[in-house]
């Protein structure tokens, strides 16, 4: 699979990669030089997640594919935003497309431009890394992604649940297609899940953290606070 974001995508005017079909793009209309497309190899089978209602430009561009990998289903996003982008417009509807596609079941695996450098900490940074923690998400690329002015910097970024894929591995790989490298995700696949394991898990988001306050504020305390064997 090849995800392209920051790309100059044009509608009929994509570039024709041997043995792989378009599986979801996002073409500019008022701006030019952006738009994200993800091509699927001919051999995979996939679905088109149709993203548009979420997508404005330089915002959020977005697209995404789900792939059926026995045993697993995946579910791959790329995401372009450009720096001058709205975050909070680009955070708010992150997390839409997230909650949309979320289920115990689906492995969710971001890729794209970002424009969050992981190498500085800084407010943005730590708004995003929390809202993926949310979904159990995490960025997994420690190398520099662009370099600018000799200042290396990573706002290209590939996000997985690492619980959920024991054997991964992200390298490097330099292009003359952009001014960003490209990163490589390979994911070994184990040919059978383990049936003996049963996994419980608990969706974390906005909606079940109001739910949970709202549960604490109608419980008694009394019992508590009177237990004299916690004073």
């Amino acid at each position: 699979m090849f995800n392209g974001a920051s790309l100059n995508i044009q509608e009929k005017s994509h570039v024709n990669i041997e043995s792989y079909t378009i599986g979801a793009q996002f073409c500019r209309t008022s701006y030019e030089r952006g738009g994200v497309i993800i091509y699927v190899h001919n051999s995979l089978k996939f679905t088109n997640i149709n993203l548009s209602e979420y997508c404005k430009e330089k915002d959020i561009e977005t697209g995404a594919v789900k792939l059926n990998i026995n045993p697993l289903t995946m579910c791959t996003i790329t995401i372009c935003r450009t720096p001058l982008g709205n975050f909070t417009y680009f955070l708010q509807n992150l997390d839409n497309v997230l909650e949309s596609l979320y289920t115990p079941s689906t492995h969710l695996i971001i890729c794209g431009d970002l424009n969050a450098n992981y190498f500085v900490e800084n407010e943005q940074k730590r708004q995003l890394e929390n809202l993926l923690l949310m979904y159990n998400l995490i960025g997994i690329v420690s190398f520099p992604t662009r370099i600018n002015h000799a200042s290396p910097s990573v706002i290209d970024n590939i996000i997985i649940d690492i619980s959920c894929f024991e054997d991964y591995s992200v390298i490097p790989s330099s292009n003359d297609l952009s001014d960003h490298d490209a990163q490589i995700l390979t994911i070994k696949i184990p040919v059978q899940m383990k049936s003996d394991r049963l996994k419980i898990t608990r969706k974390v988001g906005k909606h079940t953290i109001l739910d949970f306050i709202y549960k604490l504020s109608n419980e008694s305390w009394d019992s508590v606070f009177n237990n004299k064997s916690y004073v």
